[in-house]
């Protein structure tokens, strides 16, 4: 055992002893290499400052490195915003395209939503719109007009170089001849709209009319391109125009003949600075599309201040206006159709009855002619008329509170108006001249009797007084005129209306007039007051009583 352990003891101290070895010999130095000795020995004699050469070359493949980074990222970010670019130039390109396209489509053979509501006056509730191309207007519109050859040849492009004012009371059928003028073309080349007092209201319906949505629907700001729909209603609505102008120029080109915008309800536009400025951005394109013979404007109102507005800075402006169906054709007119829809051959006596009454405004020959009573129906327009003055315009007498003056002097002015006008055509009567037409004077005169020259249009607009475009004043229509004789007619109604104007005048007095109170005067006390060049005193002594008067 001690043998064993001697021999492991001996081969152990061989391994250390091997190790020793090896490790001694990793600690000498390699021999030299003669090639790399020589290279030395020549890098030696160079200058000294050539020892950075290795160092210089790391940092010029540095830099090299850097700018190949630099030219490689910039080249990435102009390739991505040229694509960017060039998609949103096309997309804008197209918008703009895509936004002529559907301008000019609107302007197509076809009927807009708006126009297809109001052509579907002339078909069953139960038919189909599709049906407004077969069916007979002539079958409705049973009142042949004298207006109507001239609307036909405005709406069609035979009348051009000019706009047109269709001015006339409500009810007359301005916009009935329009639609039907529109029908016989199938609406192409034209496009309506109704007007409204708000700006931004108007812009909305003329871009339904136009089918311009005013960049509403522009996707540009993907491509970080701003739209331009930041603005004011006025502002899209020169934008609405510019586009419609090269429609315009497209349109002549190819056809010869001007579009057609008609604008309905043109005295809905207020009188305020808003609607002034609206009316004159309108008139303006259409004086200038009306020179060139590019557009034709229709402007349709039932209010005089439009015509007086635009008449202003007018230079082709041609005024159409459209009155009541005279007396024969409205009477052959309602004969023929009792005839044919009822089967009945009216009396002359009940036709004339029924001019009398109504006269010959379209609206109302319309529903009398649709009623089983005629005669009835007539009272009933007449008696509706008179409810609408009474509750407007009547006057309140001597018990007429102080707080009611501004109301009761429009009342008072309607009144005297209405008075003139019962006088007048009661003159005519007696005078033998009287022809059926409503008693007219001129606005000049109806602004003296008011004493106000602004409140006639105010009654204007409520339908009781109506002013052509001759500048005559007369009642709204014979159902009104027929009203405010029978008021007038009334037992005690010159007095009631003096007893109204006396306390009126008294109310204006009594605004006028100051108190003064005097307080502490006291006995033998004195105030003087100057008046001019006089003075006039005022003194306190005691109160005299009968005993001192007789005495």
């Amino acid at each position: 055992m001690v043998t064993r352990t001697v021999s492991r003891l001996a081969r152990l101290s061989g391994r250390r002893a091997s190790r020793a070895t090896v490790l001694r010999k990793t600690d000498q130095p390699p021999p030299p290499n003669p090639v790399l000795s020589a290279g030395a020995d020549g890098a030696s004699e160079e200058p000294p400052y050539r020892g950075s050469g290795a160092h210089d070359e790391r940092e010029r493949s540095g830099w090299r490195s850097g700018f190949h980074k630099l030219v490689e990222g910039s080249a990435t970010a102009f390739g991505s915003i040229l694509v960017l670019g060039l998609a949103g130039y096309s997309y804008h390109s197209y918008y703009k395209s895509h936004v002529l396209r559907k301008m000019e489509n609107a302007f197509a053979v076809g009927y807009s939503s708006v126009e297809m509501a109001a052509l579907s006056r002339h078909i069953g509730s139960a038919s189909s719109h599709a049906e407004l191309s077969t069916v007979e207007f002539e079958r409705n519109d049973w009142v042949p007009r004298a207006e109507q050859a001239i609307i036909d040849s405005i709406v069609d492009g035979t009348i051009k170089g000019q706009y047109h004012l269709i001015t006339g009371e409500k009810g007359t059928g301005k916009t009935s001849m329009l639609l039907k003028a529109m029908r016989r073309i199938g609406g192409e080349g034209t496009a309506m709209l109704e007007a409204h007092g708000d700006p931004e209201i108007f812009r909305v319906r003329l871009g339904k009319a136009l089918d311009f949505e005013f960049h509403e629907d522009y996707i540009g700001s993907l491509f970080s391109f701003k739209g331009p729909r930041d603005t004011t209603a006025l502002l899209d609505i020169e934008r609405a125009f510019n586009k419609m102008e090269k429609i315009a120029l497209k349109r002549k080109e190819q056809v010869g003949k001007p579009l057609v915008l008609i604008i309905t309800g043109a005295h809905l536009v207020r009188d305020d600075a808003d609607g002034q400025d609206l009316l004159e951005l309108v008139q303006q394109r259409a004086e200038l599309w009306a020179a060139s013979n590019l557009v034709t404007i229709i402007f349709v109102s039932d209010d005089y201040w439009t015509l007086e507005r635009l008449m202003w800075q007018a230079t082709r402006l041609r005024v159409t206006t459209v009155h009541d169906v005279p007396r024969d054709t409205a009477i052959t007119a309602l004969r023929a159709f009792r005839a044919e829809n009822y089967k009945e051959d009216v009396p002359a006596s009940i036709l004339e009855q029924v001019y009398d009454k109504v006269g010959g405004r379209l609206s109302f020959l319309s529903r009398v002619a649709k009623s089983d009573d005629m005669v009835r129906a007539c009272d009933a327009i007449c008696e509706r008329e008179k409810r609408w003055l009474l509750s407007h315009y009547w006057i309140l007498g001597e018990d007429l509170d102080p707080g009611g003056e501004t109301q009761q002097d429009l009342s008072s002015a309607a009144m005297l108006l209405a008075k003139t006008l019962v006088d007048k055509e009661r003159e005519m009567r007696e005078a033998g001249v009287y022809n059926g037409q409503l008693p007219q004077i001129p606005i000049h005169e109806a602004q003296q009797i008011m004493t106000n020259a602004a409140w006639i249009k105010e009654h204007e607009h409520n339908n009781i007084f109506t002013i052509n475009s001759d500048g005559m004043v007369q009642a709204d229509s014979v159902a009104m005129q027929h009203a405010m004789r029978e008021i007038c007619d009334r037992e005690g109604f010159d007095e009631h209306l003096k007893a109204t104007l006396d306390r009126l005048d008294e109310i204006e007095s009594l605004q006028r007039t100051r108190e003064i109170t005097l307080k502490d005067l006291q006995e033998n006390g004195e105030y003087q007051a100057r008046l001019g060049d006089k003075t006039v005193s005022i003194k306190l002594g005691p109160l005299k009583t009968e005993a001192s008067e007789k005495s």
